[in-house]
């Protein structure tokens, strides 16, 4: 192999995907575009969704409800969103009918057990249905209107027995929440940039990887690639950096996008909860998710241009390489997300599932170097492993002309029954 005949086709690859439609919509467009869009759709569909539950009337009944806290059904019937129907049945009655859809709630007023609590003390026991959303938001209004008449309630039989507040109660709970909004940021930040940055660096390295091999078996201009004036090694060696290549810069540019978007996106949907969000990174987190993303690029372009190579169309090389991907993504979703737990000796020792988790720690501002070393090198390893398989791969000449029928599996089959 020669460093100027791998450039050369390296060049000429390039040129001819940025003349593919499917090659710039897939490696170039979607890791800008789609994420964030589809963000943005989807809590954007939340809130419409949270706005058309807010504005339902909850359809609740009150049972056993004492005269003189009759202020608890005054303002339930103040609420434009709360329906109090009539109560004249039974408990169990009410209940069937909320069985039946009929009723959100069916609040019960009941006298309280054993208690030192002042005199008119009372208990309530909601009865909703939790599989219904709009039965759970009543209960959520009615347990709302409920709780604030309590306090006031509490308040006036403290101030009749010249006690504090707090004495009536003997003690209370309160929470008081210390994070900021930095991070909070940081929380969202590293539960989506490693997963997104995986599927986008795969999804990048897809479609190139099926069309400069399958594609150009389907379109017979593979025999012609073979046969300039480049050694085979070069010609190949110059594909798979170019498969990389795109996958590496759909996964940096996805990362990019989805930060630059991630706040405008976010602030609205939690604006009405009081919650805020700043979003910022360290500055040694950009170096190690490009080198994360690099990395990525290599192992993905390398795996799925070995499977896509042994399909002889576009399609039937899509269905060799899809497993590639789902094989890398669904690991990253459950053992690298979701966790606050750091990288571990174990969990760097996992091809991507590493990366991933690498690059949550240094979302997060935590670089352990050593386990960080340790990812890449094993992700370097898992290249390596590819390479040495596709250089056995390339010494097969009815597989460099096309007239190879078989798939990976059968490769490696006769490989070990010639060998034994």
């Amino acid at each position: 192999m020669h460093s100027s005949e791998i450039l050369v086709v390296y060049v000429k690859e390039m040129r001819s995907a940025l003349r593919e439609r499917s090659i710039v919509l897939n490696s170039l467009l979607l890791p800008i575009f789609l994420y964030p869009v589809m963000l943005w759709l989807m809590f954007t569909g939340l809130t419409f969704a949270e706005g058309l539950a807010e504005g339902a009337r909850s359809r609740v009944t009150l049972h056993g409800l004492p005269a003189e806290h009759r202020e608890i059904l005054d303002s339930l019937r103040v609420m434009k969103e709360v329906e109090v129907l009539d109560a004249s049945g039974r408990v169990g009655e009410s209940e069937a009918r909320l069985g039946r859809g009929d009723l959100d709630l069916v609040a019960e007023f009941l006298a309280p057990g054993e208690t030192n609590g002042p005199a008119d003390n009372f208990e309530v026991k909601l009865a909703y249905d939790r599989s219904l959303e709009r039965s759970r938001r009543a209960r959520q209004r009615v347990e709302g209107v409920i709780e604030r008449y309590r306090e006031r309630w509490l308040s006036r039989q403290a101030r009749d027995l010249a006690i504090s507040r707090e004495e009536i109660d003997g003690f209370r709970i309160a929470g008081r929440d210390v994070a900021t909004q930095q991070q909070l940021g940081t929380r969202l930040l590293s539960g989506t940039l490693p997963l997104f940055l995986v599927v986008m660096v795969a999804l990048g390295c897809f479609i190139p990887a099926v069309d400069t091999t399958a594609g150009e078996r389907e379109r017979s201009t593979w025999e012609t690639t073979m046969t300039v004036a480049a050694s085979r090694g070069s010609i190949v060696a110059a594909k798979y950096l170019y498969v990389a290549t795109l996958g590496a810069v759909a996964g940096v540019l996805n990362v990019t996008a989805m930060f630059l978007s991630m706040g405008a996106v976010m602030r609205p949907l939690f604006a009405g909860a009081g919650e805020q969000f700043q979003f910022e990174l360290p500055l040694l987190a950009c170096p190690v998710m490009i080198v994360g993303a690099v990395a990525l690029a290599l192992f993905f372009a390398a795996a799925m241009m070995i499977l896509a190579s042994f399909a002889r169309t576009f399609k039937e090389g899509q269905g060799m390489v899809t497993p590639v991907y789902w094989l890398a993504v669904i690991p990253v979703m459950f053992l690298g997300q979701g966790s606050e737990t750091t990288l571990t000796a174990t969990t760097a020792a996992i091809p991507v599932v590493n990366v991933a988790m690498m690059i949550r720690d240094a979302v997060r501002g935590v670089f352990l170097w050593p386990l960080v070393a340790e990812a890449i090198l094993v992700e370097l390893v898992m290249v390596a492993l590819c390479l040495l398989l596709a250089r056995k791969v390339l010494r097969v000449e009815e597989f460099l002309i096309g007239s190879y029928d078989g798939s990976l599996l059968r490769f490696l089959r006769s490989r070990r029954r010639a060998h034994s």
